[in-house]
């Protein structure tokens, strides 16, 4: 039992760590910069129309920033939207990185798009078929019943962990092969600023390891319940 105890505190650990310090260097560079004349929302339709990105379009949400390819959309968080910071204008380079994927048809990327699309008709799936198990517990007492809540429970709990994994080498060419050779070729940045950018650049990749060590430690935690 002490060494569950100690494995657990180990991977809540290694789970929570990378999301933290994505987010402290995110929020410590959210502060407007003197040298950034445009919002988030201004620098990603001037790099739409600097690239030639016909169809995309750029819009705000409340979602977290992201780049929709079935949609063809940047979307920018509020937080990005108006401001002048070192974050927006970075993290909306990264976005951009996406849609330049995108695109290119970089493998990767569609790869991504057609394993997104699957896991969410699976999802939905296994979100119904655990909702309906409670129904069939009573009526057919065989480990069939178990299986089937361990079946559905893990698509719903570990293709999310999958989808994260997937997501890693098109995030790091989408920050530093994309967004990074754009800022410093465009000169939207001062030198000084380029090291800064690339930290930042590099959480907006890792917010995919986080998410995806977040879903495997939300598996092992599901796991566990299910040994009880």
């Amino acid at each position: 039992m002490g060494i569950l105890i100690v494995l657990f505190i180990i991977l809540f650990i290694l789970t929570t760590l990378p999301s933290l310090w994505t987010k402290a260097i995110l929020n410590k560079y959210r502060t407007p910069h003197p040298d950034i004349p445009g919002t988030g929302l201004q620098f990603a339709e001037h790099l739409i129309n600097k690239y030639e990105l016909n169809g995309v379009r750029v819009e705000e949400t409340d979602q977290g920033d992201h780049y929709d390819p079935i949609e063809k959309v940047v979307r920018i968080s509020t937080a990005n939207a108006h401001s002048h910071s070192l974050t927006a204008i970075t993290t909306v380079a990264h976005e951009i990185g996406h849609a330049l994927q995108d695109k290119e048809d970089y493998p990767e990327l569609k790869q991504r798009t057609a394993l997104i699309e699957r896991a969410a008709m699976m999802q939905k799936f296994s979100g119904m078929a655990l909702m309906v198990t409670p129904l069939l517990i009573p009526l057919a007492h065989t480990p069939m019943v178990a299986l089937f809540t361990f079946g559905a429970g893990f698509i719903a709990m570990g293709v999310p962990v999958i989808i994260h994994l997937s997501t890693l080498p098109v995030e790091f060419d989408a920050s530093f092969k994309r967004a990074l050779p754009l800022l410093e070729q465009g000169e939207y940045l001062s030198k000084k600023d380029h090291k800064t950018a690339k930290r930042i650049l590099f959480a907006c990749a890792m917010t995919y390891v986080s998410a995806s060590l977040s879903s495997l430690f939300n598996l092992w935690k599901w796991l566990k319940a299910l040994k009880r």
